[in-house]
């Protein structure tokens, strides 16, 4: 397997409603559909000049009686799923669903960071062919980390994952947004979450030829812009809300 640890592989949206999601996506972002002939489950792959970038299932009725609503899910490739899911709930973390297998596909865990937010360990069966260059429309751009102490959570994630401090960027009264990467490439940011969020969360960027448009394409779908949009430097981004609930993010390049 390519060497990949520490880096975000996969996205997966549990949603209330499968059809209207796939509908929602297909028409926001662009993304084509296709199933993945999983036995015994409806799972859905978002496609990308017939290549997948993410996927859709039914959020899980434990779940749901628990009061978690529609989320996207970010699966981060490691080395070694249960050596690391171990070493998460040493550090405070949490195991969510313990390590399993995915048959033919690989093995995974879904855990919570110290500060509760969620994300999915990964280790594939094969080699994955690298992702395009960030800003190519329809692919994940940017990895967004809203915490209740940036600076914990970037020890927590760089012990973990090896992830590199980047730079801090001084956003006033919003605080220091913490640019984070890996082998030199710039991956995402972390900062302090506001009060109306109720629980430290990833958020996920997906890119998008044109900004203006994509956010009329929401709204016309029936999703719901929460800030935005707004040009940070050397791109514009855009945070939604999904139909269903589930929060996203749209960027696409300053042109």
């Amino acid at each position: 397997m390519a060497h990949t640890h520490g880096k975000f592989v996969w996205y997966e949206l549990m949603t209330s409603d499968m059809a209207a999601a796939e509908i929602f996506y297909s028409e926001v972002v662009g993304w084509k559909t296709q199933d993945a002939g999983v036995e015994g489950i409806h799972y859905t792959m978002f496609t990308v000049d017939g290549r997948p970038v993410s996927g859709a299932m039914s959020l899980p009725e434990s779940a749901r009686s628990m009061g978690i609503p529609p989320l996207w899910l970010g699966y981060i490739a490691v080395d070694d799923v249960d050596t690391l899911a171990a070493d998460i709930v040493i550090d405070g973390g949490v195991v969510h669903r313990a390590a399993a297998d995915i048959p033919g596909i690989g093995r995974f865990a879904i855990v919570g960071d110290p500060q509760g937010a969620a994300f999915a360990l990964f280790r594939g069966l094969s080699s994955r062919q690298p992702p395009p260059p960030q800003d190519t429309p329809g692919y994940t751009g940017w990895h967004e980390l809203y915490a209740d102490d940036s600076e914990e959570a970037f020890s927590f994630y760089s012990k973990t994952f090896g992830w590199q401090l980047s730079r801090d960027f001084d956003m006033g009264a919003m605080g220091i947004y913490k640019i984070f990467g890996l082998e030199g490439g710039e991956m995402g940011g972390m900062m302090e979450k506001p009060e109306t969020m109720p629980t430290p969360s990833w958020i996920f960027y997906f890119t998008v030829p044109a900004i203006d448009a994509a956010a009329e394409r929401v709204t016309a779908a029936g999703g719901q812009i929460i800030n935005g949009p707004t040009e940070v430097p050397g791109a514009w981004v855009l945070q939604c809300l999904d139909p269903q609930g589930a929060m996203f993010a749209l960027t696409a390049a300053v042109r």
